[in-house]
């Protein structure tokens, strides 16, 4: 086994930043490059036992080294890419190859699923969706497909097939907890739509300005809601315009809608409603209605649909426009501990696992989805 050295924290100024260096020579290696602050040379007698000293030639970066044994020694230094380079780049020097952490996951988690969960974990930017990782990394979704393949080779494939069902009903959340769901904000010009992305958000993302048309292009920005990670995007007014340029953006946003998992369609509703605004929902009849500018006088001209009411500008009402489009988004979210499918093979898998029991290839679908446990992701 060639040594190695694997850096397994985020790069990042002002942290600090873990590198494990692995191999029957780990502990020599170190010993070459680390001299203790304490003059106490490094050794495995004492497992656990951190060193505090500098590493390498001068100018020397400080550390502390911690030794797990002859074949395992870590090396804690400050977080800035600087630092990690020069210690990494002595250890290559000394005959160490350089491992992407992934690669190390792979070596040591105990099935691919868990493997794949790992990598996941890392990035993960909300709590609720590290929580639901952190469920798959344990074991949830490889026991469920373990108990699956159980059924199968035990005579129970009609029980199989309903298990397999229930995990794919998860994948649309699986899919979504590392890569954001899309939620596309429309309406005609000046409803308040960048007003509305920018009180989500909590900044000025999208550029706001009382003349129409003035948003040309799709203005995304990364958020949570409910836990949930959501790109928002603040597309171009839909309107009827001779303007090419505006025209352009009207295309784009039009684009998006066909793209999105969600719409949320917000009108003006110091507005008088129109024909335009009534054909605009009945082309999105799965969108949120957004009646903004709450805090204006309502327009007596038109029937308005139901919708939410609010005001982007005060941010009132904001609470129930976030419940709703997290309630749309997943209806009904995984217990905790529930096994929940969350990369594009494990989806492709469960289908090909389910399409093999209808053909009624029991023995085909069992070996699918044990395979699934087994194979790098």
């Amino acid at each position: 086994m060639r040594d190695t050295v694997v850096h397994l924290t985020p790069t990042a100024r002002g942290a600090i930043a873990s590198l494990l260096i692995e191999g029957p020579g780990a502990l020599r290696r170190a010993q070459a490059l680390f001299h203790s602050a304490s003059g106490r040379p490094l050794s495995d007698k004492v497992p656990d036992r951190l060193f505090f000293g500098n590493w390498g030639a001068e100018p020397a970066e400080p550390v502390v080294v911690r030794v797990r044994s002859e074949h395992s020694v870590e090396v804690h230094c400050h977080g800035g890419r600087a630092a990690v380079a020069r210690i990494q780049q002595a250890l290559v020097e000394q005959g160490c190859h350089c491992l992407p952490w992934q690669s190390w996951v792979q070596r040591h988690a105990s099935d691919a699923i868990r493997t794949a969960a790992w990598i996941a974990l890392a990035e993960a930017r909300t709590e609720r969706t590290a929580a639901i990782l952190l469920d798959q990394f344990q074991g949830a979704l490889s026991r469920a497909i373990q108990s699956v393949v159980e059924l199968l080779r035990n005579g129970g494939a009609a029980e199989a097939g309903r298990r397999l069902q229930q995990l794919l009903l998860r994948v649309p959340i699986g899919l979504h907890l590392i890569r954001p769901w899309r939620v596309v904000i429309a309406g005609p010009p000046n409803a308040g739509k960048s007003t509305l992305l920018n009180a989500i958000v909590g900044f000025g993302r999208a550029i706001v300005d009382p003349q129409a048309g003035t948003t040309r292009d799709l203005v995304s920005s990364v958020t949570a809601v409910d836990g949930w990670l959501v790109e928002l995007c603040d597309s171009a007014g839909l309107r009827d315009t001779a303007h090419p340029v505006e025209q352009a953006g009207v295309a784009v946003a039009r684009q998006a809608l066909s793209e999105a998992d969600l719409v949320v369609l917000v009108f003006d509703r110091a507005a008088s409603w129109s024909a335009a605004d009534e054909a605009l929902v009945a082309t999105e009849p799965g969108a949120i209605v957004v009646h903004n500018k709450a805090d204006l006088d309502a327009a007596s001209v038109g029937s308005r649909p139901q919708g939410l009411h609010l005001s982007a500008l005060r941010q009132s009402g904001l609470e129930d426009l976030l419940r709703e489009i997290s309630l749309r988004l997943v209806p009904n979210p995984p217990e905790p501990g529930e096994a929940v499918p969350f990369t594009p093979d494990q989806a492709e898998g469960l289908l090909r696992g389910i399409d093999q029991l209808v053909q009624a290839d029991v023995a085909g679908a069992a070996e699918t989805l044990e395979a699934m446990l087994h194979r790098s992701e």
